[in-house]
């Protein structure tokens, strides 16, 4: 270990896995490590703002299984950055299966509020196809190649005979509310529609046990205390990497050289790339030179990342219930089956399933966050603000059939729209397996030896083989790289770096 504390490594993105990285290696003992990072903030897809009074989340948003087990769950405790609630032992051992039990308002597109029970069969059936959906990747074989192809084919084969007593009306709306919950699978997913999730791939996914929970004081406090535990100059902002130099060959030079947009070049032993898929899809041919294995350019192809945004809206006073957790818009003329629209133009709004009620910080602000996926999401982003709170106050009155409901102002996410994230998060595609994972953590070269020592290695989110699209996937992918040098530095075989900073 002695030989690699001298060894320069850079680590690109100062999002949550390049922080974690950083907070491994420098404990470890390195002393040359620094993140080069291209906007002029650390987080990447953690943001948090504020909306009027409240404290709101822009990125991720909750704490996914809050248990012994998660990560970042352990250090928002351990900085007590969490609610009593939170902390209790019953909360942590709930095993939510990635679904929340929310309490629930439910709209029609008529303007009726319907009770939980008017459309409990369809949330009881499509809970029952998700577990089937899930199964599949262990047992192999897939009668669908996406999960929204089977769920469309096993709804309509089990609702002929599960509800061939009940009325056409109440068919009719069981229907529409499978279409509402597809949209919030989208969301759920990070994808453009639940047919391009791969039937096989969706069970990679893993759930930890916890209730869902979120950080009182905004996300960016855990970041906050884990960067003011890093050196003070660790992070160079505004630095965006234009490529990565790696030597693919033999010869003795084996250093990285990163070349950045404003033409500088920093020479580092070993580089931890920790970009968003996103960023990756859009410029992986130009950001390696040389240019990455084939298996490994296919597999950021291959698998999924989609946009997914949300629309704060604030009210004078609430038209939900006070003990409503989520509201469920559900349009009477979707029986289809359909997770997204024909004309994103004209319809976009119909892909927002519904609202999240913000825990309000101000007891005088009421505030709910709409949540809307792919193509309509990423139209969303190209309307003004004003246009987008028009859609949702004609939404908001067609839903309760209140004509006079008016929201103070919206705020929205834009994630398509920023160059560095290029979207939200990501999916198992169509066709996706647990190798493309693999491939994408795979570091360059990828079997490192006396004559090609490691070079470049992969973290974010979209390379943790279970708990890719989270927060706690992101950190322990971090993590996982920084015990990857710290091993390679362990090999007593290994020499040491012939430069220093």
């Amino acid at each position: 270990m002695s030989a690699g504390v001298e060894s320069r490594i850079v680590i690109v993105g100062c999002g949550i896995s390049g922080i974690a990285a950083a907070h491994k290696l420098i404990k470890a003992g390195f002393n040359h490590v620094r993140i080069l990072e291209a906007t002029a903030r650390s987080g990447g897809r953690i943001k948090t703002g504020k909306f009027g009074d409240n404290i709101i989340e822009i990125g991720a948003n909750w704490i996914h299984g809050p248990s012994e087990g998660n990560p970042v769950f352990c250090l928002a405790r351990q900085y007590g950055l969490l609610d009593p609630e939170a902390l209790k032992p019953e909360n942590q051992a709930v095993d939510i299966g990635g679904h929340p039990p929310w309490i629930a308002n439910v709209f029609t597109s008529s303007g009726r509020k319907l009770s939980i029970e008017d459309v409990y069969p369809a949330q009881q059936m499509f809970a029952e196809l998700l577990v089937e959906c899930s199964a599949f990747h262990e047992r192999g074989g897939e009668p669908w190649p996406s999960v929204g192809q089977f769920i469309r084919t096993e709804v309509l084969r089990r609702a002929a005979e599960k509800w061939k007593v009940a009325d056409a009306a109440t068919r009719s709306l069981q229907l529409c509310m499978i279409s509402t919950m597809l949209k919030v699978e989208c969301s759920i997913n990070g994808t453009y529609s639940m047919d391009d999730v791969g039937l096989g791939g969706y069970g990679i996914y893993k759930c930890l046990p916890g209730l869902d929970c979120t950080l009182p004081g905004g996300y960016e406090g855990l970041l906050r205390k884990l960067m003011s535990e890093l050196p003070a100059d660790v992070v160079t902002y505004n630095q965006p990497v234009r490529c990565i130099h790696w030597n693919n060959t033999e010869k003795p030079d084996t250093h990285v050289t990163i070349e950045c947009q404003d033409g500088k070049r920093v020479a580092a032993d070993h580089v931890i790339m920790t970009v968003p898929l996103g960023h990756l899809k859009k410029h992986y041919s130009t950001l390696f030179h040389p240019p990455l294995p084939l298996h490994k350019m296919h597999s950021i192809q291959r698998f999924g990342f989609g946009t997914i945004n949300k629309i704060f809206v604030e009210f004078d006073s609430p038209w939900w219930d006070k003990d409503c957790e989520v509201i469920f818009l559900v349009w009477e003329d979707e029986d289809a089956i359909v997770d997204k629209v024909q004309d994103v133009p004209g319809s976009w709004i119909k892909k927002l399933f519904g609202f999240t009620v913000v825990k309000p910080t101000d007891r005088h602000s009421h505030v709910l966050c709409g949540w809307i996926a792919g193509h309509e999401s990423e139209y969303m982003e190209t309307l003004p603000e004003q246009e987008v709170l028009h859609a949702i106050t004609q939404l908001i009155r067609m839903f309760t059939g209140n004509p006079i409901i008016t929201p103070r102002r919206v705020l929205r996410s834009q994630w398509l729209n920023n160059p560095w994230t290029c979207g939200s998060y990501s999916y198992p595609s169509k066709g996706c397996s647990l190798q493309d994972l693999e491939n994408m953590m795979e570091p360059l070269p990828s079997k490192p030896s006396l004559s090609q020592p490691l070079q470049v290695l992969f973290a974010g989110e979209a390379s943790h083989p279970s708990y890719f699209s989270t927060v706690h996937g992101a950190l322990l992918t971090g993590w996982r790289e920084a015990d990857r040098l710290i091993s390679h530095y362990s090999s007593s075989h290994l020499p040491k770096p012939k430069s220093k900073l």
